[in-house]
């Protein structure tokens, strides 16, 4: 090899690490996920401003998607508003201090401040569109017997290397770009 073409590899070979040690500076400089979403597992359930009991409402056919619809462009399965639940419960327990509490934040078109249980940090790629629409990934994998519980935790770890487990399990790329913007 001729001592030009060396230190043109060698050039090239220097500026690709430098932008994978770049790279990896950025990544471990983003803030850290919220402490709502640290892997303490498992875990006690927050408190709710209103008690949800999923394992109440699932055997009555409930299914996950009915109450947490994923819409464009897919980041998040959604919380129903608090008419959805109204439609049913107008009815149906109205006389529970929760229900009236849950009615009167629908009368005033306030959001409940629910407690996030799952959440992944800022500089994380996640479409619940991708793994539940495309990929037909259980809601159960990721959020653990959610229809088994009176009150919802954090079950199931949603750090890099659980995801990356599961990525190779199911023969889903772990590039660094399918999680991560490399722009």
């Amino acid at each position: 090899m001729s001592l030009s073409l060396f230190r043109s590899v060698r050039r090239v070979a220097v500026r690709r690490s430098a932008f994978a040690a770049a790279l990896c500076a950025i990544l471990l400089a983003q803030k850290p996920a919220p402490p709502s979403v640290e892997e303490k597992l498992p875990g006690l359930p927050p408190v709710q401003p209103v008690p949800f009991s999923h394992k109440a409402h699932a055997p009555l056919g409930v299914k996950c998607r009915d109450c947490h619809a994923i819409r464009e462009p897919g980041f998040e399965a959604g919380i129903p508003g608090e008419a959805v639940c109204m439609g049913c419960h107008i009815a149906i327990r109205k006389e529970s201090p929760s229900i009236q509490k849950l009615a009167g934040f629908a009368k005033s078109k306030t959001r409940v401040p629910w407690a996030r249980i799952y959440a992944v940090p800022d500089y994380v790629w996640f479409s619940h569109g991708v793994h539940v629409e495309e990929a037909k990934v259980d809601c159960a994998v990721c959020h653990g017997a959610v229809a088994a519980r009176d009150a919802m935790f954090k079950e199931k770890p949603t750090n890099m290397a659980s995801c990356m487990a599961c990525h190779a399990e199911r023969g889903a790329s772990n590039g660094c770009d399918s999680c991560h913007s490399t722009r």
